[in-house]
């Protein structure tokens, strides 16, 4: 069976063109600072002040384009480091989630929930749903074989879409724990 590259998803923010223009003016541009490896996405030129009840994490990364909803993304140990309950979800889902402060440039807003760690993920196209035998929700297992951390992740979410491509997401913590160094690929199980 084909293995799938796995990408360590860094701190991020995905962002209202609304909050965008209060925090970086209304002449502000989301610039590019180069592509994702989902089609259309990437990372801007813009970062953030994230502000919890305990201690703040500086520059933080705004992903591109806009988003309907303002999500903030970050690992367990930065919720902790935030002074915020971890909340895992997957991305979109936020309602109930934690709330948290955003300071730009030349605005702040209080974002009344939206910050979360992302449920482990693995995007695919139809196609590549066809391959494994799963649809879209369905939740497998992935393991990581690395020289010293080898595990196998569980709970993680197929997410199909036919403008996916195949890629799997761990935030930081989870990378650190199977010592994921440079390309690192897993293999689905069912």
């Amino acid at each position: 069976m084909k293995k799938i590259l796995l990408e360590t998803s860094a701190r991020h923010i995905h962002i209202t063109e609304e909050h965008f223009n209060i925090l970086f003016g209304p002449d502000a541009k989301l610039e590019v600072r180069g592509p994702l490896s989902q089609p259309g996405q990437f990372a801007s030129t813009a970062r953030l002040e994230v502000v919890g009840p305990k201690r703040s994490i500086s520059n933080v990364s705004i992903l591109g384009p806009f988003r309907k909803a303002t999500q903030i993304e970050v690992s367990m140990t930065d919720m902790r480091t935030l002074g915020l309950p971890a909340v895992i979800r997957e991305s979109g889902e936020i309602v109930g989630s934690a709330p948290v402060k955003l300071i730009g440039p030349v605005g702040e807003i209080e974002v009344a929930e939206g910050c979360i760690v992302a449920k482990r993920h693995i995007h695919m196209t139809p196609a590549d749903a066809k391959e494994f035998d799963v649809k879209n929700g369905d939740i497998v297992q992935l393991a990581v074989d690395t020289p010293e951390r080898s595990l196998i992740f569980g709970d993680v979410v197929v997410r199909v879409r036919e403008d996916f491509a195949l890629t799997a997401h761990i935030d930081t913590d989870e990378a650190n724990a199977a010592g994921i160094i440079g390309k690192t690929y897993g293999t689905l199980i069912k």
